[in-house]
């Protein structure tokens, strides 16, 4: 089900009653760049700690923003056997109500990627939810009780200059409790062009009327101050703040109600969770995993289930989250023990029971919610030599998935996963290579890098004036390596030996 700006108010109530009802939510976002290439030595790289890869993917965050968001509750019904599910996608957009201007970038690469899935830029930009951080919502309460309210757009600049223009013109010959309409407003319009005319006349009223139309009443100064203390104003602070905040305060309901959070490589998009819903992202990581750990103290992330499913259960290698899904719904998975629970699509989110719609976020965060049931229940009929029973409750399901809690993917980098409840997972990477140069003056990282490219991927990094270390995930590339170049006339390959090679450990025996 898709959801923009213009019903999200009304679905906000019904959101929250099946998020309570909720086993567990599953998320999945899609955004405007995953990592910035104006920043130099941005990209992932085996050599990254975790504090390393937070520092470059916080500098992407703060560039670039959220354009679709999927939720995805899920919850058994107490009559059936089974899990219904309710998805969700919608469609985001930075505040732009009476705070600075919101500026991020465009990764060209990206936005190419999601177009070739259909993404509809218009629903971002026309219907796009706002949200805002606490930071964004303190400076917008002070310019609210302050009374200095501000348009940022020019377009919205334009819609209040032709309502003020008709406004002024009207009133001049109106008369005390006339009345007249303005019309084809749309969004924030309804906010903003209430709140300017009542700032710069203090004889008229406002009250929207729906359908995009608004009713200006010629008022005396007292009437107008007597509406003002009512509990009927539409433009009362907290009403705009909770209009303002948008999608932030669906976000807080989550966090509020604490249930499971599930993912899939879900590193990034806990870091734009934390950025564009709670506070900026702070320099510190381990301040940043404390946080995440408050607002959500279960998070389970669907690729370091699936990969650990993979190896106990001897499950064909899959790259994707689709592939993921498809490996798991195929027959004879699991020839003992009682079949999956059934996962049925709620009326009214049954597109994806038809048709794969990969890379749109609400069908993605789907699958990571079938994932995580598919998975938990093989690891579940193969953690016990007893009888699983025919039902089993989600409560099982997180038991057997405990080692797994709170532990995200670590993508190309120094740990195997990122543990928001406890250290960080050492990762088991091939041994390191160093590579010894001669007669090639001035050679850098990436000539390096080139050089080897065409046989396999290594990560670079100098560690004197003639030799490099280079790092891979895959033994085999290791091994071709040292294979072929054992007689290389320039480039000397051998095993990295710290007590050998590191400059530290030189420089102390020197």
């Amino acid at each position: 089900m898709e959801v923009g700006a213009e019903g999200f108010a009304q679905c906000l109530p019904r959101l929250r009653r099946r998020i309570l009802r909720a086993a567990f939510v599953a998320l999945d976002m899609e955004f405007t760049g995953l990592h910035s290439t104006s920043l130099q030595n941005n990209e992932p790289s085996l050599f990254d700690s975790p504090a390393e890869r937070y520092v470059k993917a916080r500098q992407s965050v703060q560039r670039f923003t959220l354009v679709q968001l999927g939720k995805c509750s899920s919850g058994t019904e107490s009559d059936l056997p089974r899990y219904v599910v309710h998805s969700y996608n919608f469609f985001l957009f930075p505040s732009t109500l009476g705070i600075r201007d919101v500026e991020f970038t465009l990764s060209a690469s990206s936005i190419q990627f999601l177009s070739h899935y259909g993404f509809d830029y218009n629903k971002f930009l026309k219907d796009g939810i706002p949200y805002m951080n606490e930071v964004q919502e303190k400076i917008l309460r002070q310019h609210l009780l302050a009374g200095t309210w501000k348009v940022c757009s020019n377009a919205d600049r334009d819609v209040l200059k032709k309502a003020i223009d008709e406004v002024t013109s009207w009133i001049a010959a109106a008369k005390e409790e006339d009345t007249m309409i303005l019309q084809d407003l749309n969004g924030y319009h309804m906010i903003d062009v209430q709140l300017v005319l009542r700032q710069a006349l203090e004889n008229v009223w406002t009250e929207p009327l729906g359908d995009k139309k608004v009713m200006v009443k010629k008022v005396s100064p007292e009437h107008r101050q007597l509406l003002e203390n009512s509990s009927y104003d539409h433009c009362q602070k907290k009403l705009i703040l909770l209009s303002a905040r948008g999608f932030t305060n669906l976000f807080q309901i989550l966090v509020k109600v604490k249930k499971p959070l599930v993912g899939h490589n879900m590193l990034m998009d806990l870091m734009h969770l934390h950025d564009k819903f709670y506070r900026p992202l702070p320099e510190s990581y381990e301040e940043f995993k404390k946080n995440i750990h408050n607002l959500f103290p279960v998070i389970i992330d669907t690729k370091t289930v699936s990969k650990s499913v993979q190896k106990k259960c001897l499950l064909p290698r899959a790259s994707s989250l689709l592939e993921t899904y498809a490996v798991l719904c195929s027959s004879n998975l699991n020839p003992k023990g009682p079949p999956c629970p059934v996962i049925a699509l709620a009326s009214g989110c049954s597109r994806y029971a038809e048709k794969k719609f990969p890379h749109e976020a609400g069908y993605d965060a789907f699958l990571c919610g079938s994932v995580l049931l598919m998975s938990a229940h093989l690891l579940l009929c193969r953690s016990t030599d007893d009888a699983v029973e025919a039902e089993p409750s989600f409560s099982q399901y997180l038991t057997v998935l405990a080692e797994h809690v709170n532990k995200v993917n670590f993508i190309r980098g120094g740990v195997s996963t990122i543990n928001f409840s406890g250290e960080d997972s050492p990762c088991r990477h091939p041994p390191a290579l160093v590579v010894h140069v001669r007669g090639w003056p001035g050679v850098t990282e990436t000539q390096i890098y080139q050089e080897f490219k065409a046989r396999c991927r290594f990560d670079v990094r100098r560690l004197s004036k003639n030799q490099f270390i280079l790092l891979s995930n895959k033994y085999k590339h290791v091994r071709l390596v040292l294979r072929d170049y054992r007689h290389h006339p320039h480039l000397q390959v051998s095993v990295y030996r710290h007590w050998r090679h590191s400059p530290s450990v030189n420089c102390l025996l020197q």
